[in-house]
């Protein structure tokens, strides 16, 4: 058989045909598909790739793995689990670069494998990003304590509910440029940290004390968790492992925001291959910090995970501001905790987005209400956002109880579903490969080709799904049903939804030969062959921040 080349089209007029799932928006000159605009710019993309891998679990309970593994344990654990997920995010891009779709991996589900896997996928997705949303509203409470213990958590709640409403209820671009903003303190502040424990490691401190790696040493690099000696070591590096399989992630939020990206071959390759990058600095070396500026036995860390909840209580927040306060540094840990407090809140942010985009994706394909797929001038799923919005309101849990349990619990509740998707991700690609190759497509002529394929998908399958058979385990030592059903629900969540699916609408496995590889191709090639391409980042960027008018207004979003 021939193999078929991946060509882009010459250049000619934006796609005019009468696909009422496309169209331009003529006053904006922008592209819209199925109701949603292509307004998100070249840096607004890269950067909303590097705000939704920063989130909550970075800066606040990454302190679960330094105490139950140590810093040995967790930096290994960082180190490996981003090498993992590194296998996800190579069968994503290859995917999202061919075939840049609103929805996504989501869609390519239903596509490409079987429609009972693109609605059970689409559900334990959306269900992961919203409840995602209220975990970041509790850990916000938990860091805002460091100020005073008496912030009224209602009034954040309700405070934080307002605030996504105003940035989502906009066109896509106002959160583009929200996230752009948000995502630019993200990196100051790891930046910062990652500054303040070089410095005060070789001596740079109040007391002169140049502590180095001494918290490796005493009270150990390898701590025990649950049991003692060997077993007990083993255990706290799984702790630690399973802090980092929650605390990792990337690949999933680029591919959501393919399909509103003003040029999105381009910039969503880009995207994706600087997500290696990103692991390395962002999520390695953050698990090495934080072993260094403290030790994994530190007093106030412990009394605040473990304790009777009064070490959350007066603002122990974070390991970051906890070592400043150790050491005795003044105003750093003020604006530590001032530019968490916009990370943590630009996260919760970008899950209302996702959230809202999945559930919208999964109505175009028929599985929710029709009603959903109503969207405003501006080309925001506005049924679907109001259906998101509820979930915020467990964020109300968190009054009357201790913030720091409420972060845990919803935790455990999403990991799972985290977990899962990243499975998905990887056996949606092996029936895309499959399919590319029985109807004679040339991968090397792709977009983008994924490296080391098909066996970086079935590796990550392997290794994904023994991480999800196994990050429960511990609740087989003293078993109780409320404990393993927080770290399992989502999993027969999912059994019930596939099977449910597959009784009622009886759909097939989709053969190899008649997998839609076409699908929005066209209209996606004829749209970027008629526009100019993006901006260099960086050029982006500077005129962007000094408000120069841009070359290309095409990309002014």
């Amino acid at each position: 058989m021939a193999t078929k080349d991946f060509v882009h089209g010459e250049k000619q007029p934006a796609y005019t045909g009468d696909d009422p799932a496309h169209d331009i928006d003529r006053a904006s000159n922008h592209e819209v598909i199925s109701g949603l605009h292509r307004r998100l710019s070249n840096r607004q993309i890269q950067w909303i790739a590097i705000g939704g891998s920063i989130g909550t679990a970075l800066f606040v309970s990454i302190a679960w793995g330094l105490v139950e593994g140590g810093p040995g344990s967790l930096f290994i654990s960082f180190a490996l689990y981003c090498m993992i997920l590194a296998l996800a995010n190579s069968c994503m891009a290859e995917m999202t670069v061919f075939m840049p779709v609103v929805g996504g991996w989501v869609r390519m589900g239903s596509k490409w494998v079987d429609e009972a896997y693109g609605f059970m996928a689409g559900w334990n997705f959306f269900l992961y990003e919203a409840v995602l949303i209220p975990f970041e509203i509790s850990a916000l409470n938990l860091v805002l304590t460091f100020w005073r213990d008496d912030i009224p958590v209602a009034a954040v709640v309700a405070a934080c509910i307002v605030l996504y409403g105003i940035i989502n209820l906009f066109a896509v671009r106002a959160y583009g440029e929200s996230e752009f903003w948000l995502a630019s303190g993200k990196i100051i502040l790891i930046f910062m940290l990652f500054a303040f424990t070089f410095v005060t490691m070789v001596g740079g401190n109040p007391t002169h004390d140049a502590y180095g790696f001494r918290y490796w040493k005493e009270p150990g690099s390898f701590a025990a968790y649950i049991h003692k000696g060997s077993l007990g070591r083993f255990e706290g590096f799984l702790g630690a492992f399973f802090q980092a399989s929650f605390t990792c992630v990337g690949p999933e939020y680029v591919a959501m925001v393919a399909g509103e990206a003003i040029y999105p071959r381009k910039t969503i390759k880009t995207a994706f291959k600087t997500m290696y990058f990103r692991f390395g600095l962002f999520f390695i070396m953050g698990a090495l910090c934080v072993g260094i500026i403290l030790p994994s036995n530190d007093p106030t860390l412990n009394d605040m995970l473990f304790g009777d909840g009064n070490g959350a209580g007066t603002g122990a927040s974070s390991p970051y501001v906890i070592a400043m306060k150790n050491m005795g540094i003044g105003v750093l840990p003020d604006l530590t905790n001032a530019l968490m407090v916009t990370s943590i809140f630009s996260a919760g942010n970008s899950y209302v987005y996702c959230a809202t985009r999945t559930l919208y994706s999964l109505s175009m394909d028929g599985h929710a209400p029709r009603f959903l797929q109503k969207t405003t001038k501006a080309g925001v799923p506005i049924y679907c956002f109001c259906v998101t919005m509820f979930f915020p309101i467990l964020a109300f849990l968190s009054v009357g109880r201790a913030a720091s349990q409420g972060v845990k619990w919803l935790a455990n509740i999403t990991q799972a579903a985290q977990l899962m998707d990243y499975i998905f991700m990887c056996t949606i690609y092996l029936f895309f490969y499959r399919a590319l190759k029985v109807q004679g497509y040339d991968r090397n002529q792709l977009p983008y080709k994924g490296w080391g394929q098909p066996y970086v998908a079935i590796a990550g399958i392997i290794l994904f799904s023994t991480t999800l058979a196994i990050y429960g385990y511990a609740t087989f030592y003293a078993f109780d049903v409320g404990t393993f059903m927080t770290y399992y629900a989502m999993c027969f969540i999912c059994i019930v939804l596939y099977v449910g699916f597959k009784v009622l609408k009886r759909s097939k496995f989709v053969k190899p030969e008649e997998a839609d590889l076409l699908w929005e191709r066209p209209q996606i090639d004829a749209y970027e062959a008629s526009i100019d391409p993006p901006l260099v980042l960086w050029e982006d960027i500077w005129l962007t921040i000094t408000f120069k008018k841009k070359k290309a207004q095409k990309y002014d979003a």
